[in-house]
């Protein structure tokens, strides 16, 4: 029987359509049902998510304690009762009356011993929950154990530096890829550390009934969090943030590292050590050798006393990271292990839709609830998850390395181990020559053919004659045998040696990376820099190994102006963000995908160092199916996720989801209709027709037309003005045209002009100046200027989380219409594999439909779009109107704009509001009425 609630707590007085929200969402999640929400931004969308859904997690934890007393009460009364005795039974069975009685008996015994287990857990983590909260010592305790260990951090930070070079031979020993049988797939290890330590055995617990929150970026998750904190559930409900290494790692020698692969690395050789030392204690007396480095911020009973804080106080990650460092605790460990108990959870996108990274971060989805947020974008972003790329310079790299990490160890691997790294390295080396290269040659001076070429995943491994190679065996052996880290960890010292100890910058490491490039302790074939490695015979094996690179050091150290340049300093950035070994693992992994589901482009540059091979993701309901087979309920949720029915199809019924478990429900927004005037222009001031496809965009008139149309609106329009080009290139070049022409000096004499800036870090700068200039003329009015026009772009660096509310967003004007370019080998795939796998619609091809989604995708999408489609438009809709009394004007200047199936696919709360002229008089006249008026109720 489905339960319902007429109320909700709230931190206010809801609207009526945030009840309407929170009754939907309770429903959907009591009937375990898909549910599609659409709440345009400005409503309160995410408090509806978080008093809806924790109403009916707090609901459903009471119904289930109910019926579990209530059996517990029936199944005892059962068992006093005693069995009266049955003479007809033993003519109707062959078995004795007793053995019936018994075994009856024994299930109810049982049954009963079961519910009272279940009974006492619950309590005794309700109980453990109201000690954490209640416990206001809890933190000081933290903070006095965390300093009496500080003396014995000091000492183990002064070992570090006075610590001798391990020797070569029990180094070496590390790197050694363990025994491997492959037909033994029962015996589980642990991913991080090849085996269980009794100590973390004591910190598993039972996963309770939890809700999965996750959306695109941090700042989205962290402005979950302080609404969690502002919501009726802030003091009794137990929530965890869960993020990467990179966001939550408070090693400081960790975090200076940079990239997310070092930091990873560095992280995962620091817990190999810790249990190598706890083994080593625990074990016989042995010979006594140098000290390794362990992470001082990752002890048991700091992690649990920090796991017991975060269960205790709703915590957004700048919080957890402060706390991470008052008590001496690993943020990052923390969280994983408050996971079981927690029964909110927040996480990135990637965590609850990659399944290696929902493993590794011990997110279970069996009976859960999961809330997708910022869902417009959810099967591009599943696409961009599972879809992966290698450069011929990555494959060449991870060639030479894995070639020299087998050479140097043959006598010493397995014969088992020595197997699967020559099939890998026939599979790389197949991979070279596909893109039209030599194994053993330098990638950067081998030439190929420039072009394009897509394959079925079948095709592509006769081509590249890797067809007789067991690629789900290689993948078991890559997870097992953990090889991509074993063969990494020199390279990571390496690496970790030069930031911490000689705090070597990036550009400085450049020419030390062309100098020793290497892997696993590997010196590199392809150094690049023409410079020759010393590696004559020595007597001593340690010194022969690092004499290139000390004799390198003073070199920086004597000449600091020999640093490359920036572009050398991106060069390094790129070629270090990750291992090579890691990526082609990923590769070997997205190979295994079926072969209808994803395709393969092979792209020849000229060289084959620029060259890359690409898994490209078709189908993106083949990864989310699992999610929507094992959750109880799934909701998605977004500002505009219009068009529904293109959505369901692509990524629930191709899941397997029927109709009948899908719930939609979608809002208007909370703004009166008389506060938001849409246009639709189809004509400028001299009656040129407003005409923005390819063909017609760069001519002369078309130009000037759209700067009049601008200079007429700054000429009404109070505060600020955005306009929103469909791509770069176009905003150069109509800008450039407005300079030429004057246009732009006539809209500069009304309105400061600002421009979307070319690097992200400035992107702050330019708001606050564009924020700056608009309340300045606010105030004074004396002057011509009236405000400011910032020129931005779809899909660009103001797409991510910009509020244009109040007087920075009065007008928003969109120039054309954002298709994505039909030209484009992915999406003509994509295009052909839709119309071939999707039913037709409304006499449209799939693949088409597709196209025309993408455009209106991209205009309906508000703040926190996903970066890889091309979105920017409602963003501006969605950042024009923030609030009730809010008021703002959207002008689509496009003819395109006036067909009725475009019209359709807008919000239906902008839909319902929107005027189509087909020339601009009336147009303009009810623009300059709008803002008449509204300064009208001002004064």
């Amino acid at each position: 029987m489905e339960n319902r609630r007429d109320s909700f707590p709230f931190p206010y007085k809801p609207y009526d359509i945030q009840e309407q929200f929170m009754k939907a969402l309770y429903s959907t999640l009591d009937q375990g049902k898909v549910g599609i929400f659409e709440s345009p931004t400005g409503t309160g969308k995410s408090l509806s998510l978080i008093c809806g859904a924790l109403s009916w997690l707090v609901d459903y934890e009471e119904k289930k304690r109910q019926e579990a007393a209530a059996l517990l009460q029936e199944g005892e009364a059962s068992l006093s009762v005693s069995a009266a005795p049955s003479s007809s039974s033993s003519s109707a069975s062959a078995e004795p009356d007793w053995i019936t009685d018994f075994v009856q008996k024994k299930a109810e015994r049982d049954l009963v011993s079961k519910l009272k287990e279940e009974e006492q857990k619950r309590k005794k983590r309700e109980e453990r929950m109201e000690m954490i909260r209640n416990n206001i010592h809890l933190k000081y305790a933290s903070k006095r154990k965390s300093c009496e260990e500080d003396e014995a951090f000091a000492l183990l930070q002064l070992s570090k530096e006075e610590q001798t070079a391990t020797p070569v031979d029990q180094e070496d020993e590390e790197l050694i890829v363990a025994e491997y049988e492959s037909d033994d797939e029962s015996k589980s290890k642990s991913r991080f550390f090849g085996g269980e330590d009794e100590d973390d055995e004591e910190l598993v617990e039972e996963h309770v009934t939890k809700i999965y929150y996750c959306s695109r970026t941090h700042s989205q998750l962290a402005q979950f969090v302080h609404e969690v904190q502002k919501s009726p559930f802030s003091t009794n409900i137990s929530l965890v943030t869960l993020g990467s290494r990179q966001n939550l790692c408070v090693n400081e020698e960790v975090r200076r590292l940079g990239s997310i692969q070092h930091i990873n690395d560095r992280c995962m050789e620091m817990q190999k050590n810790k249990h190598e030392k706890q083994h080593h204690e625990d074990g016989a007396k042995r010979k006594r050798d140098p000290p390794k480095s362990v992470c001082p911020y990752n002890k048991a009973l700091a992690l649990q006393q920090m796991r017991d804080e975060v269960l205790g106080t709703v915590q957004d990650i700048e919080q957890l990271l402060k706390l991470g460092k008052e008590t001496k605790a690993c943020p990052y460990y923390s969280t994983r292990l408050a996971v079981p108990p927690a029964q909110l959870v927040v996480l990135p996108y990637q965590m609850v839709l990659h399944e290696a990274t929902r493993r590794a971060a011990g997110v279970q989805l069996k009976g859960q609830v999961v809330i997708i947020d910022e869902a417009h974008n959810l099967s591009d972003t599943l696409s961009c998850i599972h879809s992966t790329e290698l450069s011929g310079a990555q494959l060449c790299r991870t060639q030479s390395q894995l070639t020299q990490y087998a050479d140097r160890y043959k006598n010493r691997l397995k014969a088992k181990n020595l197997m699967y790294i020559k099939q890998i390295l026939f599979v790389i080396e197949g991979l070279i020559c596909v893109l039209g290269g030599k194994v053993g040659q330098n990638p950067q001076s081998q030439t190929t053919q420039a072009g394009t070429e897509m394959y079925t995943i079948n095709n592509f491994l006769f081509k590249a004659q890797i067809d007789n190679i067991n690629l789900f065996k290689l993948q078991r052996y890559f997870e097992k045998s953990m090889i991509s880290r074993k063969v990494s960890i020199s390279f990571v010292r390496l690496i970790n040696m030069i930031h911490v100890k000689h705090n070597y910058t990036l550009l400085k490491f450049l020419n030390l990376f062309n100098l020793c490039r290497q892997l696993g302790g590997f010196v590199e074939k392809y150094a690049g820099s023409g410079v020759t490695l010393h590696t004559h015979s020595s007597s001593n094996k340690e010194n022969r190994r690092t004499e290139g690179l000390n004799r390198y050091l003073q070199a920086l150290n004597s000449n600091p102006s020999s640093a490359p340049d920036q572009q050398g300093a991106s060069e390094a950035d790129k070629v270090l963000s990750a291992s090579p070994m890691m990526q082609v693992e990923g590769f070997f992994l997205a190979l295994t995908n079926s072969n209808t589901d994803g395709r393969v482009v092979l792209q020849k540059q000229g060289t084959l160092s620029e060259s890359s091979v690409k898994f490209l993701l078709l189908n993106p309901a083949v990864h989310f199916a699992q999610v929507l087979k094992e959750c109880r309920a799934v909701i998605i949720a977004g500002g505009t996720m219009q068009p529904v029915s293109d959505f369901k199809q692509e990524l629930l019924f191709s899941a397997g989801v029927k109709e009948e478990r899908i719930t939609e429900f979608s809002c208007g927004h909370v703004i009166p209709p008389e506060n938001i005037l849409p246009l639709v222009l189809s004509a400028g001031p001299s009656g040129q027709e407003l005409d923005f496809t390819f063909q017609n965009r760069d001519s002369p008139q078309m130009m000037d037309e759209m700067g009049r149309i601008l200079s007429n609106i700054c000429n009404v329009v109070p505060g600020g003005v955005v306009c929103f080009f469909p791509s770069y290139e176009y905003s150069r070049r109509i800008i450039s045209h407005w300079e030429a022409s004057g246009a732009l000096t006539r809209l500069g004499s009304k309105k400061k002009i600002f421009q979307e800036p070319k690097k992200a870090n400035q992107v702050e700068q330019v708001l606050n100046e564009f924020s700056r200039c608009i309340q300045r003329s606010a105030v004074d009015r004396s002057g011509g200027v009236t405000g400011a026009i910032l020129f931005s772009v779809v899909g660009g660096k103001m797409s991510e989380g910009i509020n244009f509310s109040d007087d920075l967003g009065r007008c928003v004007v969109m120039v054309g219409m954002p298709y994505p370019n039909i030209k484009s080998p992915e999406l003509q795939e994509k295009m052909s594999y839709l119309d071939k796998h999707l039913p037709h619609s409304h006499g449209k091809n799939p693949g088409q439909a597709l196209v025309e989604n993408l455009c209106m995708k991209a205009v309906n999408q508000s703040i926190g779009t996903d970066y890889r489609s091309v979105n920017m438009f409602v963003l501006s809709k969605g950042r024009a109107i923030r609030h009730r009394g809010d008021y703002s004007s959207i002008v689509l200047c496009d003819r395109r704009y006036a067909r009725p199936a475009t019209l359709a696919k807008l919000p239906a709360w902008i839909k319902n509001r929107t005027s189509t002229h087909s020339s601009f008089g009336p147009a303009f006249a009810a623009l300059r009425k709008f803002f008449l008026e509204k300064r009208q109720k001002q004064e």
